[in-house]
């Protein structure tokens, strides 16, 4: 790992934000106690809610963590699509027996207010989604003490992230489950993502800033992979999920390593953002016709899919998860940065005795 990142956690292992509920305080804490980087997930909560949960995850840790936000996105919509898409979901609306969301709740998910809170109460590391802030807004966060990472899915991205002065650059892969983070959220993109390993690489190769390596990671020996692609770091998501701190839903969890749930696929249905999840009956009947409207298509489902949790029923509920969901292991949070932290260690150990044999040393 790069120095900076040394100074915050000694293994090479990110927990990723994941928001809306799976990324708390008890997960972050587990994580960075264990010798990772923690993070807690400030989208879709009020600035206040944030600072509640930083207070809390200080209780718990001594440790370093992060706090990640999203960048507000800009107006992109057609009220014509959306309003489509909201008269397609008025049968989900009937089922479940509720209505649904508002779709103009708000843009820029209190980013002001989250970054002034911040700046007034510094943490060791905030990250962005979804763009990239301001020259400015990186400086603030610099003088504060604050190291920045910023998350991108192509080379362009991460040449933008540079030049914002941010410290390390989070290459995001197709592999990724839950939001892809895409500084556009363009349907002439949709499925034209790299992979993790390429996407590493190629970003070494055109940046000076260091990489932290995301998608699909679920073992040591994965992290090994991206290590020796160029990254610094890795960080896991859906490895994270299962877990007991995690709080993500029961059934989420229980979905990820169901034989019901064969495959992931990216989808606009439930937020009218690229994001992966496994693939169920809401994602199957309704991403064909979800438009790219975020965060307006977010909050149209947002009632759908709290009733179809309340309803025991995950086929209407947004079941994120990356592609490598089926090795997910309901591990202590800490006990899994053990376990991948001995699979990296062994990995290692094998290719240095491969090196050494001058290939497979069988």
């Amino acid at each position: 790992m790069s120095s900076a990142l040394t100074d915050l956690f000694p293994h090479p292992i990110v927990q990723a934000p994941m928001a809306g509920g799976p990324s708390g305080p008890q997960l972050a804490a587990a994580v960075s106690d264990a010798g990772g980087l923690g993070f807690l997930a400030a989208g879709y909560k009020t600035a206040d809610g944030m600072y509640q949960e930083i207070k809390q995850l200080r209780g718990l840790t001594g440790r370093p963590f992060g706090v990640n936000v999203f960048v507000p996105q800009p107006e992109n919509a057609e009220s014509g699509a959306v309003d489509l898409y909201a008269q397609q979901l008025a049968g989900e609306a009937t089922w479940y027996d509720t209505e649904l969301g508002d779709r103009e709740h708000g843009r820029d998910d209190g980013y002001d207010a989250k970054l002034a809170v911040l700046l007034d109460d510094p943490v060791p590391a905030v990250s962005f989604h979804f763009g990239v802030p301001a020259r400015e807004v990186v400086d603030s966060l610099h003088r504060a003490g604050t190291f920045v990472l910023v998350t991108a899915t192509t080379v362009e991205e991460a040449l933008a992230v540079e030049r914002s002065g941010a410290d390390a650059v989070i290459a995001q892969g197709v592999e990724a489950g839950g939001h892809q983070g895409s500084h556009r959220n363009a349907v002439a993109h949709d499925g034209a993502g790299i992979g993790v390993l390429s996407l590493v690489a190629q970003v070494r190769e055109a940046t000076g800033v260091p990489v932290v390596a995301a998608g699909g990671i679920m073992r040591g020996g994965q992290i090994a992979a991206v290590l020796a692609a160029g990254a610094s770091a890795a960080q896991l998501g859906t490895a994270f999920l299962a877990t007991p701190e995690s709080g993500a839903h029961a059934l989420h969890k229980q979905a990820l390593t169901d034989p019901l749930f064969t495959h992931t696929e990216l989808t606009r249905a439930f937020s009218g953002r690229q994001a992966r999840g496994l693939v169920n009956r809401f994602l199957r009947e309704h991403g064909p016709y979800a438009p790219a409207a975020y965060p307006e298509v977010h909050h149209l489902t947002a009632p759908l899919r709290r009733a179809a949790a309340k309803a025991g029923d995950p086929q209407g509920m947004a079941l994120w998860a990356g592609q490598g969901h089926r090795m997910a292991r309901a591990l202590p949070a800490g006990q899994l940065v053990e376990v991948l932290v001995a699979e990296l260690g062994a990995a290692a150990t094998a290719l240095s005795a491969r090196s050494a044999f001058g290939g497979d040393p069988r």
